[in-house]
């Protein structure tokens, strides 16, 4: 088989110009979904029965939809139980979509990194006359974040990749572009080879800043 190199060459540029697309349907919705995570992780320790089962309920269905699924019944099946959503964008629907369906992964993350927190912690600023406010606030989130951020580092890697799916949709990301450049020239092999390559070096990229931060964050609260 043969590998036209001059073609990966012109064909690279081309694919990698829908990377915004692709990195702003991820950056967006893993901003929603880690803020939606936390209120949801708060929520099931919450104390009130149906409200925790509700958040239960929630983390299940999410997590056992799968994505394609989710977005084919948000951007064509919502419209006919909800009128006002007949003109909801596909890249709208897209982000709603992988927003929910993140942040009941988020949920369980953030849920387990406040569990790893010691709860000495806790009962040690009641003694001082700290508000619960105030002491998840400035005592236990910063832990959990921090033990939570590996995880999360994980899942939006995920979603980076699960971007992909946006293509059904008739959203124009990365591997919509190289799927449409494929079939005018024929040459999937090297199409996707490159499609392949831009999410691999994106993620080489991702994994380097996180660990820094880890390390920098780290460090922060060992002073």
């Amino acid at each position: 088989m043969n590998i036209d190199i001059s073609y990966l060459l012109k064909v690279f540029p081309l694919i990698i110009s829908y990377l915004p697309m692709t990195m702003f349907l991820a950056v967006v919705s893993m901003i929603i979904a880690m803020v939606v995570g936390l209120m949801l992780s708060l929520l099931r320790t919450s104390k009130i029965w149906l409200l925790s089962k509700a958040v239960e309920l929630y983390i299940s269905l999410f997590r056992g939809m799968p994505a394609l699924v989710q977005l084919f019944i948000i951007y064509f099946g919502l419209p006919q139980l909800i009128p006002s959503l007949t003109g909801l964008t596909a890249t709208a629907a897209a982000i709603i979509g992988f927003s929910l369906k993140t942040s009941a992964y988020m949920a369980e993350i953030y849920r387990a990194g406040l569990a790893s927190v010691d709860p000495t912690q806790t009962e040690a600023g009641l003694s001082i006359g700290m508000r619960k406010g105030q002491i998840y606030r400035r005592i236990v989130l910063p832990q959990a974040m921090l033990n939570a951020l590996p995880a999360t580092g994980n899942t939006f890697i995920s979603l980076i990749k699960e971007t992909s799916v946006a293509f059904a949709l008739g959203v124009s990301e990365l591997f919509a572009e190289g799927k449409m450049i494929a079939a005018e020239s024929l040459r999937y092999f090297e199409t996707f080879l490159v499609v392949g390559l831009v999410y691999w070096l994106v993620i080489i990229c991702y994994a380097r800043l996180q660990a820094l931060l880890e390390k920098k964050l780290s460090h922060s609260l060992q002073r």
